[in-house]
């Protein structure tokens, strides 16, 4: 069975840092286009970034040069540093693979908030 499962997510002040993590299993993970989604309260699911198997990255405009993302193959885990975190980051970070297979994990609740 292919799962993904997220962790780091935290509550964090504005101008502060976190790192999420998203371990995979039942699949090899640089096999897959992975991306990281968010969900905030009352909004609809967004695309905040992707890294491709050959190890292309894509951001939202919105956190670009603010996050980072990567993905260690020896252990199956896909990272999103995220750094000048803002309020309106705060929501449910959700990592997936949507090629060539699509499935997410559970997510993680980041909240920015002084």
């Amino acid at each position: 069975e292919k799962q993904l499962a997220e962790s780091g997510g935290g509550l964090v002040q504005p101008g502060g840092s976190l790192r999420l993590a998203c371990i995979g299993s039942g699949f090899t993970m640089k096999e897959c286009t992975m991306n990281w989604v968010r969900q905030a309260p009352g909004k609809e699911l967004e695309w905040v970034s992707s890294i491709y198997p050959g190890g292309t990255v894509l951001y939202r405009d919105s956190v670009k040069w603010r996050f980072a993302i990567s993905r260690d193959d020896a252990k199956n885990t896909l990272y999103l540093q995220m750094n000048s975190l803002k309020v309106e980051d705060t929501a449910v970070y959700y990592c997936s693979c949507s090629h060539p297979e699509n499935f997410r994990g559970q997510g993680t609740q980041v909240t920015v908030s002084s």
